[in-house]
C-alpha cells in the first residue's frame, strides 16, 4: 500500500465521519449530586466549623446588588431559593438553579455582647 493509497483512505473516512449522523461523544463523568446541593451542603460545613465567636457571612451578587444569604431552600434538586437582606436591609428572594449558584462567603467575628448569626437550611416539606 503507497502513501498516496493510505492518505486517500484516510481522507475518505474522514469525511464519511464528518457526514454521518451524529454519533454519541464520550459523556461527560455522571454528577453524582447536583451542583447547587453540592454547594449548600459547602456552606453547611463551613458554618459547622464555626467557633461560638465567629459567624458565617454569605454573599449573593447578581450583578446590580449584593444580597446576605440568612436562608437556603431547596424545593428541587435543579433549583436554589435563597432570602436574605439587600444593602437596604429589604428582604430579598433569589430564585436560580443550582448550577448558576456563585457566592462569597466570609467568617467574622461577632461583636462582644451580639449573638451570632446563623444561616438557615430550611428542608421543603
Amino acid at each position: 500500500m503507497g502513501f498516496g493509497h493510505i492518505t486517500k483512505q484516510l481522507a475518505t473516512e474522514a469525511l464519511a465521519d464528518a457526514l454521518s449522523p451524529d454519533k454519541p461523544d464520550k459523556a461527560a463523568a455522571p454528577v453524582s449530586e447536583n451542583l447547587g446541593a453540592a454547594i449548600v451542603k459547602q456552606v453547611q460545613a463551613m458554618q459547622a466549623a464555626l467557633k461560638d465567636t465567629e459567624e458565617l457571612a454569605v454573599f449573593f451578587h447578581n450583578g446590580i446588588e449584593a444580597l446576605r444569604v440568612l436562608d437556603f431552600f431547596q424545593p428541587s434538586p435543579q433549583l436554589v431559593v435563597m432570602t436574605g437582606h439587600d444593602t437596604a436591609r429589604n428582604v430579598t428572594r433569589v430564585i436560580l438553579p443550582g448550577e448558576k449558584l456563585q457566592l462569597t462567603c466570609k467568617v467574622v467575628k461577632v461583636q462582644s455582647g451580639a449573638q451570632a448569626v446563623r444561616v438557615r437550611f430550611i428542608t421543603p416539606k
